[in-house]
């Protein structure tokens, strides 16, 4: 007796596991977009705490540069800016982020100085955040 499968069953198997997989293909998407953008916006959030707690710590002014393309966070020194952490964007997250690129500066106290009220919009797909940072450093990440 010959074990194995004929070439008629293997086409049916193919095309049944390639039709269950375009149906189920655009309702995995959406989680992962959701999943994408909410990953975006905790970056963002937890970039602008770590930029007031480097400010506090060391006694110094703090940037925090918030693009699509890269987070980095600066402590100003004697000498001048000193990079002290970076990271990719929402960008490596194929997430478009409306807003532009912000610098926000934080005194040694963690008060925002100058202008740094800041909103970003994050999307991809149907999947949407707005990030909203007060100058008294309060951040929302609304829906």
């Amino acid at each position: 007796m010959n074990r194995g499968v004929t070439l008629p069953e293997l086409v049916a198997t193919v095309g049944i596991v390639a039709l269950v997989l375009a149906i189920a293909a655009p309702r995995l998407s959406e989680p992962l977009d959701v999943l994408a953008v909410e990953h975006a916006a905790g970056e963002i959030a937890g970039a602008h705490a770590r930029a007031r707690v480097a400010a506090v710590v060391e006694s110094r002014i703090t940037r925090l540069t918030v693009g699509l393309d890269s987070l980095t966070m600066d402590v100003v020194g004697p000498d001048g800016p000193a990079r002290r952490w970076a990271s990719a964007g929402p960008g490596r997250f194929a997430v478009v982020m409306t807003g532009g690129q912000r610098t926000l500066t934080f005194a040694p106290t963690g008060i925002s100085m100058g202008f740094s009220n800041a909103s970003w919009t994050l999307t991809k797909g149907s999947a949407k955040r707005r990030v909203v940072i007060s100058r008294l450093g309060r951040v929302r990440i609304e829906r």
